[in-house]
Parts: structure tokens; C-alpha cells; sequence
């Protein structure tokens, strides 16, 4: 009985312990963000004094409506918004094609082919041999750069991959029966049976495509085809924010200033996939879980 409410006592102990580091982890993530939020919604001079902790000690909308009066912010986020549509069905159609040839046992070469792949994971040539190629490509200062270079992936692949090989082979023995080629069954018996993976890479790959800002800043020059996220990066760490300030109207100009146009900008680049996530997060998760549990 002394040991079991020893045991008792000890897993009590545990578990306040581990709410407690939960609690400390949680706020340690969120505070910077919400932190963030709370400024970029505050009077920009008054921000200036400091001492915004936790609520808008003087709420103002000037420092989005400047964000919104910039005709470069819109730019971007449309190519963002074009970059993201195109380029994951683009992805999802190229590697879930490659997938189901690498699913087929028959392939020759399969082997070789996923030991080649499983390097590329893992070693690359580097960011010069990179640029070169995308020169030659002649994708520079070209939307296409956002979208052939990440129209495939072999991590990708390999969930893909983790998922067709659950699939019963009598689906595709069936199909065959009735006359159908390898091309149709992809399309009209593997994908249909095949979208919770389906789901999951579109929103691994939806999810970068919104996020990447190192394509925009290091092979396109011409700022009508930048991203929401390079033109973020240009507004934190280029002056970029005082070019907005200077075409303000004067009496805006009072209640901004250049650290409340950096906030707020955050807050308008990075809100439209912080709301959509959570619904998606399900989608996540089990794309983690796909290959994990066996019969």
C-alpha cells in the first residue's frame, strides 16, 4: 500500500511538472508572436515609447493601411498566391506519377533508382552549381523558377510511395481486365483511392510554396515577380519601409513609423497560412502517421 501511494504520489508529481514545461514551452512560442501582433496594431509613435506588453495601449490601423497603399505588397502577394495554386497540383501530379512507376516491382533499375534518390536527400552540389543550372535553364527573372525546380521531391516520393504499396493489387489487376493502361489506372484508380496522401503532400508543398523566399531572392531580380515573403524580407532588412514611408500621405506619416510598417507587414504575410492551418493540421498529422502501422 506505501509503495502504490508512493507510485501515486510520483505520477501526480510528473504529470503538474509536465503541464508546467508544456505551459513554459507554449508561451516561450507564442509570446514573440503574439508580441508582434500587439505592436503592429498599436500607434507607431506611441510604440516608439516602448513598455507594449500584452494589449495596444493606443489601437490604430494607420501602419496597415500604408501596408495596403503599397502597390509592390499586392504584387507580391499575387505572385505568391499564383506560385502556390500552380506549382502543388504541379508537384503533386509529378511525384505521385513517379511514386506508382517506383511502387512497380517490375521496373528495372528500381534499386539503383531509389539509392540515387536517397543520396540526393542527403548530399547536393551546393548553391553555385545550382545557380548555374537555373542560368542555363534560363529561369532566371522567370516565374517558371518557382515551379519546375520544386515540381518533384523524393522525401515526398517516398510517403507517396509508403501509401501505394498499401494499395490492394486486385484495384489495379481489375482495371487491367478491362482494358486499361498503366497511365489510366494511375489517374482513374490510384488517385481517386489514394487522396488522404494526396491531401497531405498538397499541403506540405502548399505550405513551402507560401514560405519560401530564398527563390525570390536569390534567382529573380525583377520585383514584379517576387513573393510575399522576399518582399517581407526586403521591408525587414532593406530600406524598403522607409520607401513606404516616403510616399505615405503626411498626416499618416505622424502615427508610423518604420518599425510598425516591419510588424505589420508580418502580420499581413504570415496571417493567411496561420488561420488555414489549424483546419489542415489533421491532414498533417496523418501524412506523418501514412506507412507507420502495418497489418
Amino acid at each position: 500500500m506505501y509503495s502504490f501511494k508512493r507510485q501515486s504520489a510520483s505520477s501526480a508529481i510528473f504529470e503538474i511538472f509536465n503541464s508546467v514545461l508544456m505551459l513554459i514551452v507554449c508561451f516561450v512560442t507564442l509570446y514573440p508572436i503574439w508580441y508582434v501582433i500587439v505592436n503592429a496594431f498599436n500607434d507607431g509613435a506611441d510604440a516608439m515609447r516602448g513598455g507594449i506588453y500584452w494589449w495596444p495601449r493606443q489601437f490604430s490601423l494607420d501602419s496597415f493601411q500604408a501596408v495596403f497603399r503599397s502597390e509592390g505588397i499586392m504584387t507580391a502577394m499575387g505572385v505568391t498566391v499564383a506560385k502556390t495554386l500552380i506549382g502543388t497540383p504541379v508537384h503533386v501530379f509529378f511525384t505521385a506519377m513517379v511514386a506508382y512507376a517506383f511502387s512497380r516491382r517490375e521496373l528495372v533499375g528500381r534499386k539503383l533508382y531509389m539509392f540515387i534518390g536517397t543520396v540526393t536527400m542527403f548530399f547536393g552540389g551546393g548553391l553555385i552549381p545550382y545557380y548555374l543550372l537555373i542560368r542555363d535553364l534560363h529561369l532566371l527573372d522567370n516565374f517558371l523558377v518557382y515551379i519546375i525546380p520544386a515540381a518533384f521531391s523524393f522525401f515526398d516520393l517516398i510517403i507517396f510511395l509508403s501509401f501505394f504499396r498499401e494499395i490492394p493489387p486486385g484495384l489495379e489487376e481489375a482495371a487491367k481486365i478491362d482494358g486499361a493502361n498503366d497511365f489510366k489506372i494511375f489517374y482513374k484508380v490510384i488517385i481517386p483511392v489514394s487522396m488522404p496522401v494526396v491531401a497531405t503532400i498538397a499541403l506540405f508543398h502548399g505550405v513551402y510554396q507560401w514560405n519560401d523566399y530564398f527563390t525570390g531572392m536569390i534567382f529573380i531580380n525583377d520585383t514584379k515577380l517576387q513573393p510575399i515573403q522576399t518582399y517581407l524580407y526586403r521591408v525587414v532588412a532593406q530600406s524598403s519601409s522607409n520607401q513606404m514611408l516616403a510616399s505615405m500621405p503626411s498626416g499618416m506619416a505622424v502615427s508610423v513609423t518604420s518599425q510598425s510598417l516591419k510588424l505589420a507587414t508580418m502580420v499581413v504575410t504570415t496571417a493567411p497560412i496561420v488561420f488555414v492551418y489549424p483546419f489542415l493540421q489533421k491532414y498533417f498529422v496523418k501524412g506523418f502517421m501514412i506507412g507507420s502501422i502495418k497489418e
